[in-house]
C-alpha cells in the first residue's frame, strides 16, 4: 500500500461535507407458538420510546464529541512554514509544539496559529527526526492560557474505539473529522516524493477518520480528551493516479511522540531512538529480471551490529528472521519492529554462496 504525508502547499476553499450518525432501534416482537414472544401482561416498547432512545444515545454521543473538541482543540494549531502548511500540537506549557518532520521541511522558522484566535505567533525549530517524521518548535513568545495537550497510554488503544482527527486539511483551521481506530500496530513506510521523508514507522495507528492535507502533525483524539496518535499519512490509490484512498489514514501512536519529542524538548536532539539497526548503508540490487532481489552491503560501521557478526562491504542481504528482504524498503520495515539488543538471523550472499549469521542489533 503507498501512503504519502497530508500536507499541502497553499490553503484553500473546499466544500465540507458533515457525516451525520443515524442510531436505529429494532422495534419488532418474536412471535412464539402462542402468538406472542412477551410474557403474559408485558408491554412491548412503543415506537415513540424506541425513537425517545435513540435520540437519548445520540444526544449522550454528541455530547461527548463537543466535550472533547472543547477539551482538546485549543491544544492544535496550524502551522505555516515558508512553502508547506501543517499542524502541530501544544507539547507543553513553555511553548514547544510537536508536529511532523515532513511539515517543518528544511524551514527554521514558522508562523503559527492557535483555534480561536486569528493571531499569528513566530515559532522556531529546536530539532527534527525525520527517521520518525517527528520536529518540535518552539514559540518565540508564549501567549497566557496556552494549553498543552494530554497524551494518552498507546497500549490502551483498541480497534473500534471512536477517534476524532483535529487540524488544519486544506488550510480550514481548528477542523474536526470523526472515524474509529481501524487497526494497531502498522508499520508503513512514507514515500520520499511529494515532501515525505522516507521514513519506515512501527506501531502506527491506522484510523477511518478523514486525514487530509495539512492534517498532519495534528491530533487524533480519544473519548478521553487524550491524543493517542500524531496524524501523519494518508493512503494512494496507484488506481486512481495516487490520490488519497477514502478513510484509510495513519498516525504516529503517542508513546513514540512522548518518547521522540520529550527527548528534543530536554536535549535538543534524539538521543536515544529506541530503534533497531544493523548499522550498515545498503542499496537495492536487482536479479536479471530486473526485479528486486536483495540489498547490498555499501559500507559497514566499524564495531556497528553488522560488523561484529562478520558481515562486510559486497554482501547482498536477502533475509532477517523469517523475512524475505528484496529492498531497501522492505530491510527497514523488518528492523522496524525489532529492539535494540534483539538477536536475529540475517542471511547473506558472498560470491554466490548463502550464509546465514545471527546478529545483535544496534541502535539506529
Amino acid at each position: 500500500m503507498d501512503v504519502s504525508p497530508a500536507r499541502t502547499p497553499t490553503p484553500r476553499l473546499l466544500a465540507v461535507l458533515v457525516a451525520v450518525l443515524c442510531l436505529t432501534v429494532p422495534l419488532s416482537g418474536c412471535d412464539g407458538p402462542t402468538g406472542s414472544g412477551e410474557p403474559s401482561g408485558t408491554e412491548k416498547p412503543s415506537a415513540e420510546t424506541g425513537r425517545d432512545t435513540a435520540r437519548s444515545v445520540t444526544d449522550a454521543l454528541q455530547s461527548d464529541y463537543q466535550r472533547v473538541i472543547k477539551d482538546v482543540l485549543p491544544s492544535v494549531v496550524q502551522i505555516q512554514g515558508s512553502r508547506d502548511l501543517g499542524s502541530g500540537v501544544v507539547f507543553d506549557d513553555k511553548g514547544h509544539i510537536v508536529t511532523n518532520a515532513h511539515v517543518v521541511a528544511d524551514d527554521r522558522t514558522f508562523r503559527v496559529t492557535t483555534a480561536g484566535s486569528e493571531q499569528t505567533l513566530t515559532a522556531r525549530l529546536v530539532s527534527s527526526y525525520p527517521d520518525q517524521d517527528l520536529a518540535v518548535v518552539k514559540l518565540d513568545t508564549v501567549p497566557r492560557g496556552l494549553r498543552p495537550a494530554v497524551f494518552g497510554d498507546s497500549e490502551k488503544v483498541e480497534v473500534g474505539q471512536i477517534v476524532l482527527a483535529m487540524g488544519s486539511p486544506f488550510g480550514l483551521s481548528s477542523s474536526v473529522t470523526q472515524g474509529i481506530v481501524s487497526a494497531t500496530g502498522r508499520t508503513v513506510s512514507e514515500g520520499n516524493g511529494n515532501g515525505g521523508t522516507g521514513a519506515t514507522i512501527a506501531d502506527m495507528v491506522q484510523t477511518s477518520a478523514a486525514i487530509n492535507p495539512g492534517n498532519s502533525g495534528g491530533a487524533l483524539v480519544n473519548l478521553d480528551s487524550e491524543v493517542i496518535g500524531i496524524p501523519t499519512l494518508a493512503a494512494t490509490d496507484p488506481q486512481l493516479g495516487g490520490s488519497a484512498a477514502p478513510g484509510i489514514g495513519f498516525a504516529i501512536p503517542a508513546s513514540t511522540v512522548k518518547t521522540i519529542a520529550g527527548q528534543i524538548v530536554q536535549y535538543g536532539r534524539v538521543v536515544r531512538s529506541g530503534r533497531a539497526a544493523l548499522q550498515i548503508t545498503g542499496r537495492t540490487v536487482v536479479d536479471a529480471g530486473f526485479q528486486p532481489a536483495g540489498v547490498a552491503v555499501v559500507e559497514v560501521q566499524g564495531g556497528g551490529a553488522a560488523d561484529r557478526a562478520g558481515i562486510r562491504a559486497g554482501d547482498v542481504i536477502v533475509r532477517v528472521g523469517g523475512t524475505d528482504i528484496t529492498t531497501i524498503t522492505s530491510l527497514s520495515e523488518a528492523l522496524a519492529t525489532a529492539k535494540p539488543g534483539q538477536r536475529v538471523q540475517v542471511t547473506y550472499l558472498r560470491d554466490g554462496a548463502e550464509k546465514t549469521v545471527e546478529v545483535t542489533l544496534g541502535e539506529q
